[in-house]
């Protein structure tokens, strides 16, 4: 018997939360959209989608605004600048909905901030129907709160949806035990426990991300998505990047 190719491969994971990094849709630009990442995460969240997965995305804003830096430049009111933050979450999202659609995939953006001419109120029991009927759905505004990271909204969502896993869709290839950009022997994880993130101070999400996950045993993922199958094959539970949890 043949083995069997990626393409008739099973999902590991039935539903997902897809966090991207404001930094990740830059690309090498670091500043604003780089078209071909947001393109690349169109299509592959379409190949995702036609293997039957519910896909629900989770963005930051870093490309624009991080709000605790742009207090501590300029000194701007911290609450201001975070809320300055979370705006540049919606762009983001905005972004992304419209490279879907072109692709031809129905989407719904979901504020957890009130802004009905831009978004869709966050409701959890909405977000289940629109991704029971095969559409996307992308969570912005982080929590809608100051001082909580887009990186907990993920983390929180994927629990309040019952997500199978957190995928943290970065610029790197993975969690290491430096910054790679900064060392070049840093020494990339392929699997670690929810513990290790909070005992080693890794960074590759805020503590308490990190404690919701570890307290709901959500399986995160940590990859490049600026490497074209990437999502595709985090989903099939391919060897990829770092993986927090016990599947695999």
């Amino acid at each position: 018997m043949d083995a069997p190719t990626a393409s008739d491969a099973r999902p590991v994971y039935q539903r997902i939360v897809l966090k991207l990094s404001g930094e990740a849709l830059a690309g090498e630009g670091r500043v604003g959209f780089d078209p071909s990442v947001l393109k690349l995460v169109a299509t592959e969240v379409r190949d995702v989608l036609a293997r039957g997965v519910q896909v629900a995305l989770v963005v930051g804003g870093g490309n624009f605004i991080r709000g605790a830096d742009l207090s501590k430049r300029l000194g701007i009111d911290e609450v201001t600048a975070h809320t300055m933050g979370i705006l540049a979450t919606v762009i983001n999202g905005l972004a992304l909905m419209d490279a879907m659609e072109q692709i031809g995939l129905v989407v719904r953006v979901m504020s957890s901030v009130e802004m009905h001419q831009v978004a869709e109120p966050y409701i959890r029991r909405r977000a289940l129907r629109h991704l029971e009927k095969g559409r996307v759905a992308i969570f912005v505004a982080g929590t809608g709160s100051p001082y909580f990271s887009t990186d907990t909204a993920a983390a929180l969502r994927a629990i309040e949806i019952g997500a199978d896993a957190l995928l943290m869709a970065k610029g790197v290839a993975g969690v290491y035990d430096k910054d790679p950009r900064e060392h070049p022997d840093a020494v990339m994880y392929t699997h670690l426990e929810h513990m290790d993130i909070l005992n080693r101070d890794l960074r590759v999400m805020d503590a308490t991300a990190a404690a919701l996950c570890k307290d709901n045993n959500m399986d995160i993922v940590v990859f490049d998505v600026t490497r074209s199958g990437n999502i595709t094959r985090a989903v099939l539970g391919e060897a990829i990047g770092t993986l927090v949890g016990n599947r695999r």
